[in-house]
């Protein structure tokens, strides 16, 4: 069975719109992938700055802003269709929207991005808040990509993607795991920006700085780092917790870009370390998000990986700059399917899930 779709995806670091038009191909239960277009549509500074301030407004100005966004999606997806000339392929939108609230332990998930206004706009059918059932069902309905790994990927063992929030899955024999490592590029372009650059390009900042121990200690000794999986991360643990602790220290951006690579670095590392050694050794731990593209990073990361002898892969750059959105689109069509699209063992829900809401645009 063949399915076009367009994944949509943004990511905490607010880099911008990630827009993926995909032909999913399923034959006796296995999955395979086409990029056919793909593009990420940066996010102007008006936008940048109502989604980075969601989580302040009323009740009310909240609910406004998820139409807005809404709309401003649906728009996205009408341009990216009539630019690439999509008229009458896409048989399917699955959007992620954009995380605010995260608070799994209250059973409750938000992303701004009104599917109805997206199938209002495109007139066509709209998969969306791929999240909530799974947190309804105790679950800290993240991550959710795992799925899309194990179906599209299946001869990877490892899983590290490094985009806001760096998170990884392991697709260990009989168990499937995955959880949230720590803040990433949110907090790498936090640090950037106060010297005016969007990012650290190439990781090049970081590895003219050096990498202040105390400061690593401290960061390391968050309370996050000790808690077993399952577990999620919302934005604001880097935005509220982590970047003040780096900022409070005076250090220069040079040299909190080199200890906060670090941090990222360590703390991969040591969730690898955990994993059953024998399983991991001579394995490949495939690399995608925003984070693959920091040189610096990835080789600090190869080198902390080296004793495993395992091998850091960053594939080629569509699949890097995609991949999320790639799965979104995967879950949008397991959605459509009726069949399960987000793993309980991942998240420790009380069973696998159907997620997501269904909006038909188009007319019957």
């Amino acid at each position: 069975m063949v399915y076009r779709v367009i994944g949509l995806m943004s990511g905490s670091s607010l880099d911008g719109l990630d827009i993926v038009f995909t032909e999913l191909n399923e034959n006796g239960g296995r999955w395979n992938f086409e990029i056919l277009k793909a593009d990420c549509y940066a996010y102007d500074t008006p936008w940048k700055d109502k989604l980075q301030s969601a989580i302040h407004l009323s009740a009310q100005n909240y609910l406004l802003l998820h139409a807005e966004y809404g709309h401003f999606l649906g728009q996205q997806v009408n341009k990216f269709i009539e630019v690439n000339g999509l008229q009458y392929k896409v048989g399917l939108v699955s959007s992620h929207g954009h995380t605010s609230f995260h608070l799994p332990k209250q059973k409750m998930t938000a992303q701004l991005g009104d599917g109805a206004a997206i199938a209002a706009v495109t007139g066509l059918p709209v998969v969306s808040d791929l999240r909530a059932l799974d947190v309804a069902f105790g679950g800290q309905g993240a991550p959710i990509v795992p799925i899309g790994e194990q179906l599209l990927f299946p001869e990877y063992l490892m899983f590290l993607n490094i985009g806001g929030i760096a998170n990884i899955s392991f697709n260990l024999p009989g168990n499937y795991i995955a959880f949230d490592v720590c803040p990433a590029n949110r907090v790498l372009n936090m640090l950037s920006e106060l010297q005016g650059a969007p990012f650290d390009e190439g990781g090049k900042g970081a590895a003219r700085g050096s990498v202040h121990s105390t400061v690593l200690h401290q960061l390391n000794d968050l309370s996050y780092y000790q808690a077993p999986y399952p577990k999620s991360l919302a934005n604001s643990f880097g935005t509220d917790t982590v970047f003040p602790m780096i900022q409070s220290a005076g250090l220069s951006v040079e040299d909190a870009l080199a200890t906060y690579v670090e941090h990222i670095t360590e703390q991969v590392g040591k969730v690898i370390e955990e994993m059953p050694n024998d399983a991991l050794r001579h394995q490949k731990l495939l690399v995608t998000g925003g984070g693959a593209f920091n040189d610096h990073l990835i080789r600090r990361l190869s080198e902390k990986l080296a004793f495993m002898q395992i091998e850091v892969v960053v594939p080629a750059t569509d699949i890097v700059n995609n991949k999320e959105a790639i799965v979104m689109a995967l879950i949008g069509v397991l959605r459509w399917r009726q069949e399960y699209n987000v793993l309980s063992t991942v998240t420790g829900a009380l069973r696998n899930s159907i997620g997501g809401a269904v909006w038909i645009g188009q007319e019957a």
